[in-house]
């Protein structure tokens, strides 16, 4: 074969080899491009290769995290100690009565900072129930006699204002005592510490939380929620139905946070009737007794709507199990709570706006 043959033969092999390489190029960027496609319906449509669709991904309850341990903190109701700070950022807040008609709030706090909680005031001794269900540390500024008598006998981890040194709570000099006391949850931790009390819990939560959004389909209409406490201490929540949730208002006045201005909102409400009265003992100013043990009626309030339920606690150290009437225990929406402990007479009404 001639020099110009074998020339040709060889530029003809050279051909053959650059074809099948751009082939196989373009065979691997559109292989490379299905799955891009693929990849991409299965992010959009949840499908497989196989057509299968995958496990979802587990959501987990927001509201109740973390391992820290909860701290319960009395707050002031007084007209004097209004807006009150921090409230926003409890889990829980039980507004149950005191002397005078008036109430008196304890806010729980678990896994989150909050600079400003007040005004601080004095414990009653059913307060002790609720810290003990929900294992908390207890803050407060002063107490009752009864209260020193069983926060002595149940060895409630407690931070009382009157013996602490200054730090812990600071009184604010644009308000007038005793509705001026603030702490935050770095100053109680702090005292804690110095206490050696536990920090840290793995107990449950008093309320069985569903990330799958509670909607009470058969409940009835809950849009406004009025719930008197006395003659002139009326609570009432009003439902907006844009955030889902419900705005709270007490004696006629909506209720703001202190340092940041935002009305005081919240997903659940939870109503108990408990029957109340002053104790032969109570002092000058009537302290009150509460008979929140055993079964007693209450409401679920969540999205607009409610349901009746009952409200269970055995003894005072055990956690209330609320359930329907069906004796189930209700899912309750991942979201803060107010638990509104009223009289057992009181007028509640739910109406449809």
């Amino acid at each position: 074969m001639s020099r110009e043959g074998k020339k040709e033969g060889s530029s003809k092999v050279i051909f053959v080899i650059i074809a099948i390489l751009l082939i196989a190029i373009a065979a691997g960027v559109t292989l490379g491009m299905s799955k891009a496609k693929n990849d991409a319906k299965q992010e959009i449509t949840g499908e497989t290769n196989e057509g299968q669709t995958p496990v979802e991904e587990v959501k987990t309850i927001q509201t109740y995290t973390g391992t820290d341990r909860p701290i319960a903190v009395m707050i002031d109701n007084n007209v004097d100690a209004r807006p009150q700070a921090g409230i926003n950022k409890a889990y829980m807040v039980y507004e149950i009565i005191v002397e005078g008609g008036e109430t008196r709030l304890m806010a729980l706090f678990k896994n989150v900072n909050v600079d400003k909680i007040g005004p601080v005031r004095s414990s009653r001794h059913y307060f002790l129930d609720y810290v003990m269900e929900n294992d908390a540390i207890y803050a407060h500024f002063g107490w009752s006699s009864f209260a020193q008598e069983d926060i002595s006998e149940y060895k409630i981890n407690n931070i009382n204002g009157l013996y602490e040194d200054g730090t812990t709570f600071i009184r604010n000099n644009a308000r007038v005592a005793p509705h001026n006391a603030i702490t935050s949850t770095d100053q109680l931790l702090a005292s804690a510490n110095k206490k050696g009390y536990r920090t840290t819990s793995d107990q449950r939560s008093v309320l069985k939380y569903t990330t799958d959004e509670v909607m009470l389909e058969d409940g009835q209409s809950a849009i406004d929620v009025k719930i008197p406490y006395s003659s002139y201490n009326l609570v009432e929540y009003k439902y907006n139905e844009e955030t889902k949730r419900y705005t709270r208002y007490s004696k006629g006045e909506k209720q703001t946070d202190w340092s940041t201005g935002d009305d005081i909102t919240t997903k659940n409400i939870i109503i108990t009737f408990a029957e109340n009265y002053t104790l032969p003992n109570g002092g000058v100013y009537g302290c009150q007794e509460l008979k929140n043990i055993g079964k007693l009626n209450g409401y679920y309030i969540t999205n607009g709507k409610a349901i009746k339920i009952t409200c269970e606690k055995a003894d005072r150290t055990s956690k209330t199990i609320y359930k329907d009437l069906n004796g189930n225990e209700i899912d309750v929406n991942d979201g803060n709570t107010f638990v509104q402990i009223c009289p057992i007479n009181a007028n509640v009404t739910l109406a449809a706006e």
